[in-house]
């Protein structure tokens, strides 16, 4: 036993050593201390090396908590007031209905009650006598009818026609590219911006959301800027090409002083948000009912939006020139909506300028005079080669805006008869607005029970008021219809008895 014992004994020794180091190597002199006493004097320290840290984490919580309520650092929380996002207020609700089957194109109408319900929109009052009517089916007859072939001002129920026509020919389904081209020399880098037709650019991203703002000029200053960067460019020579419609951009009868420069611009190769002239951002730039100020040169400020957004990203930019580009190579480029997406916001919107641009794209097509007249003489063309009745049609242009324009009801109405067709110019009806719902007719649903029933285009002069569309029947079948007025007695009444005509057509 006591070999045992002295076999132990410089092992206790030894603890005891170590423990004395380690205390000495914290700060303290602990020599000759039994182990309970250095082993409790040990959590002790560990408990509160636990406690200091705790605390530590909890004031920078406490800290970060505080800056994130006050803005100061990133973070959920905040003592502001949330700002909520901005919508269009709609004028009254209406419950959802199950959704309805194709419609029957073969269903025909009672003629009878079709021209009953011409006649009482002819006793209504505020018309006047200068007013035309035209009820057809599907197959375009004419089963209701009040002069259907006296020619009047259409306004823009104009934009049907032309609609039509281009939806007849051109891919609705391409898009409108906004290019850049690179020209390289020892002396000089140029760059070119090149554009193809897109009048409803955005200034900043690229927005796929939203028809308005679907190629963002930011986002090809971005794109840009990475091209040129990664060639080793920082300071480039701005040129633009702003050819595609060559110089005649107006109308001829089109007289563009004063007010009218709020509905017209010179259709251009490329434009921001249509040329308008806007204080702010829309909340959605798709929904919108003002009329700003037009720019009348909205390529060069679209070029002027695009060297300020190159500049923003670290390129040194210096004005240049106008030329024509004619590269097939670009070092960017961003893409407008869909044609038959651009075709929806100009009917719904009532858009004269894009309704003269589909008129110029359509005679560009068609390889006609790259000119107003050329653009409307082919609208004509193409309307009539689909068997549109065209006798003493008269465009002044392709939007319904400049004076002069003629046409007949039965003109107008054949073109919604042809819309109700399946073929290649279906954009040209799903364009049109749902009264009630969106674009112009957002307020011209005069019985709810029509709600959704109901694709219209207006048209609204200052001695004009007219409305054409066509309608899915409450009971099946569809109608098609057409109402100009011309010089009513009382405007406001002659717009609420064409509204009521036009929804009691859905009783059909």
């Amino acid at each position: 036993m006591a070999a045992n014992h002295e076999e132990r004994l410089p092992e206790t020794q030894s603890h005891e050593q170590s423990a004395a180091t380690v205390d000495h190597e914290g700060g303290a002199q602990l020599e000759n201390r039994s182990i309970p006493a250095m082993t409790a004097h040990l959590r002790h320290r560990r408990m509160a090396l636990v406690i200091l840290s705790a605390l530590v984490t909890l004031g920078l919580c406490v800290g970060y908590v505080i800056g994130d309520v006050s803005d100061v650092l990133p973070g959920p929380l905040t003592v502001n007031v949330a700002q909520q996002p901005e919508y269009e207020k709609v004028a009254y609700s209406i419950g959802a209905a199950e959704i309805i089957k194709n419609a029957d194109t073969t269903k025909p109408v009672d003629a009878q009650r079709a021209q009953a319900l011409v006649d009482e929109l002819m006793g209504a009052n505020g018309l006047g006598r200068d007013t035309s009517v035209a009820v057809a089916q599907a197959d375009g007859t004419i089963v209701g009818a009040h002069e259907p072939d006296t020619v009047r001002e259409p306004a823009s129920t104009l934009k049907t026609v032309t609609a039509l026509a281009a939806a007849s020919k051109l891919n609705m389904g391409s898009t409108l590219a906004t290019q850049v081209f690179l020209h390289q020399n020892d002396s000089d880098q140029r760059i070119v911006l090149k554009g193809n037709g897109d009048m409803l650019l955005g200034a900043g991203q690229s927005d796929p959301n939203h028809i308005n703002g679907r190629a963002g000029l930011g986002t090809l200053a971005r794109q840009t800027a990475v091209a040129l960067k990664s060639r080793g460019i920082s300071a480039v020579t701005l040129d633009y090409d702003d050819s595609l419609f060559g110089k005649d951009r107006y109308p001829a009868n089109l007289d563009m002083s004063g007010e009218m420069q709020l509905y017209y611009t010179a259709v251009s190769s490329m434009a921001v948000d249509g040329g308008r002239q806007r204080a702010g951002a829309l909340a959605n730039p798709d929904v919108f009912h003002d009329y700003p100020q037009l720019s009348q040169h909205p390529a060069a400020d679209a070029v002027a939006t695009f060297r300020t957004a190159l500049n923003a990203q670290g390129i040194s930019v210096k004005n240049g020139n106008e030329t024509t580009e004619t590269g097939t190579q670009p070092i960017a480029q961003v893409e407008s909506a869909p044609l038959s997406a651009v075709m929806m916001f100009m009917l719904r919107h009532s858009d004269n300028t894009l309704a003269e641009e589909f008129g110029r794209l359509l005679a560009l097509h068609e390889h006609a005079p790259n000119t107003p007249d050329g653009a409307r003489s082919t609208v004509q063309s193409v309307v009539a080669s689909l068997g549109v009745p065209t006798d003493g049609l008269i465009m002044a242009d392709c939007s319904g805006l400049s004076p002069g324009s003629r046409v007949s009801v039965r003109t107008l109405v054949t073109v919604q008869a042809r819309n109700l067709q399946v073929g290649g110019a279906v954009a040209a009806a799903e364009g049109l607005a749902v009264a009630g719902l969106n674009g112009t007719v957002t307020l011209r649903l005069a019985d709810t029970k029509a709600a959704g029933l109901m694709r219209l285009k207006t048209g609204s002069l200052g001695t004009v008021t007219s409305l054409t569309g066509n309608i899915s029947r409450e009971q099946g079948g569809v109608v098609a219809f057409s109402v100009v007025v011309n010089n009513p007695q009382d405007m406001d009444a002659a717009k609420e008895a064409v509204d009521r005509f036009a929804a009691s057509l859905a009783r059909l």
